[in-house]
C-alpha cells in the first residue's frame, strides 16, 4: 500500500515551486563550491601562475615539439632545444633592454626634468588659481614621503613581492620543461581511471585545449611582433629616448586584449613629450592609431582565425575578472583561459574534429 506522505512529498518536490527550491538549492551549492575553489587558486596562487604560464607557453610551443621529434629527436633532446633556445632569446631580450635603459636613463633624467619645468611654466601661463607655494608644498611632500619609514617599509615589501616573482619564475621554468617533454603522458596520467565515451571525451578536451592555447599565443604573438615593429620603428625614427625598452612594453602589452594596446601607447606617447615635446608626441599618438587600426581591422582577424572566438562583452568580463583575482598577471591569463573554457564546453559532446568519422 503506497505511503501517501510519500506522495505528498514527491508531489511537492515535483511542482513548479519545488522544482524551482531544488534548482536552487544545486545552483547554491555550485556556487559555494565555485567560490571555495576560487579562494583555494587565489591564496595558492604563486603555484598556480607559474603552472599556468608554463602550460600556455607549452602549448605553443608543441608544434615545434613534435616537429623535432617527428625527425628522430627524443623527448629529452628535442626539449632542450626549444627550452634552451627559448631562455637565449628572451635572456638576450632582457639583457639589450636592460643596457638600452642604463645607457639612456640619465638623458631621460634630464629630459624630464626640463619638461616638469616646462610644464610648470605652462599651468602658470594659465592663470589657474594655483600659485608656487602649492607647487612647492606638493615637491617637498613627495620628497618627505620618500625619506620616511612608510617609504622604507613600502620597499620592504616590494622586495618581499620581488622573492615571490624570483620563486615563480624558477617554479614556471621547472613546470614548463616537463610540460615541453611529458605533456601527453602527464595528460594521459590524468585520463586513467576513465574508460570508454569519457574518456574520448577527456583526450578530446586534451587536444582542444593545447590547440586552442597554442594558437592564441602564437597568433597574438604575431600580430604584437607587428606592433612592436610599426610602433617601435615611429619611437626610433622620431628619437624618443628608450625605445628599445618602450618596444618591448608594445609587445608584453599586446597580450592584453582591448586595453593593453591603448595603454602601451599612452605610455610612449608620455615619454615622447617628457623627452622630445607635443609634436613629437603627437607623431607617436597617431602611429599608435594607425598601427592598433591596421592590427584591429585586417592583421588580428586573418592571424588569430578561430584561436579566439569570444565576444568583446566576454572579453571585457574575463579582463575584469582576472586582473581582480590575479592583478596584471591575471588580466594577461583570463583570455586565453576563457577562450580554452569555451571551447572545451562546445566539444564536449561534440565528435573530434581532428578524427576521421565513419
Amino acid at each position: 500500500m503506497p505511503d501517501p506522505r510519500r506522495g505528498k512529498l514527491l508531489g511537492e518536490l515535483t511542482d513548479p515551486l519545488g522544482r524551482a527550491g531544488l534548482r536552487s538549492g544545486q545552483a547554491i551549492l555550485v556556487l559555494i563550491l565555485s567560490a571555495g575553489i576560487i579562494y583555494a587558486l587565489i591564496a595558492l596562487k604563486i603555484v598556480v601562475i607559474p603552472i599556468l604560464i608554463a602550460l600556455i607557453l607549452a602549448s605553443a610551443a608543441a608544434p615545434l615539439i613534435l616537429g623535432l621529434r617527428r625527425r628522430g629527436l627524443s623527448r629529452t633532446l628535442a626539449t632542450v632545444i626549444v627550452f634552451v633556445g627559448s631562455l637565449l632569446v628572451f635572456g638576450g631580450i632582457i639583457t639589450a633592454v636592460v643596457f638600452a635603459v642604463s645607457s639612456q636613463w640619465g638623458d631621460l633624467a634630464d629630459s624630464a626634468v626640463e619638461g616638469f619645468g616646462q610644464l610648470q611654466d605652462f599651468v602658470a601661463g594659465l592663470n589657474l588659481p594655483i600659485d608656487q607655494g602649492q607647487i612647492d608644498d606638493a615637491q617637498k611632500a613627495v620628497v618627505d614621503y620618500l625619506t620616511s619609514a612608510s617609504f622604507g617599509t613600502s620597499a620592504l615589501a616590494g622586495v618581499s613581492v620581488a622573492t615571490q616573482l624570483i620563486t615563480g619564475l624558477v617554479l614556471a621554468l621547472v613546470v614548463l620543461f616537463y610540460f615541453l617533454r611529458d605533456g601527453d603522458v602527464i595528460w594521459h596520467f590524468f585520463l586513467r581511471p576513465f574508460r570508454g565515451a569519457r574518456l574520448e571525451r577527456g583526450r578530446r578536451i586534451g587536444r582542444t585545449g593545447v590547440k586552442v592555447l597554442g594558437g592564441y599565443v602564437r597568433g597574438t604573438a604575431l600580430v604584437a611582433a607587428a606592433d612592436t615593429i610599426g610602433i617601435g620603428a615611429t619611437l626610433l625614427f622620431a628619437g624618443v629616448p628608450l625605445a628599445l625598452p618602450l618596444s618591448v612594453v608594445v609587445f608584453v602589452t599586446a597580450f592584453i586584449p582591448l586595453v593593453g594596446a591603448t595603454a602601451a601607447g599612452i605610455l610612449a606617447a608620455l615619454v615622447a613629450l617628457v623627452a622630445k615635446g607635443p609634436v613629437v608626441a603627437l607623431i607617436v599618438v597617431i602611429a599608435v592609431v594607425v598601427v592598433n587600426q591596421l592590427e584591429g581591422n585586417f592583421l588580428q582577424p586573418v592571424v588569430m582565425g578561430n584561436s579566439l572566438k569570444l565576444h568583446p562583452l566576454v572579453i571585457l568580463l574575463a579582463l575584469t575578472i582576472g586582473t581582480v583575482l590575479g592583478g596584471i598577471v591575471g588580466a594577461v591569463l583570463s583570455v586565453p583561459i576563457a577562450a580554452v573554457g569555451w571551447s572545451i564546453i562546445k566539444v564536449w559532446n561534440a565528435p573530434d574534429p581532428a578524427r576521421p568519422t565513419a
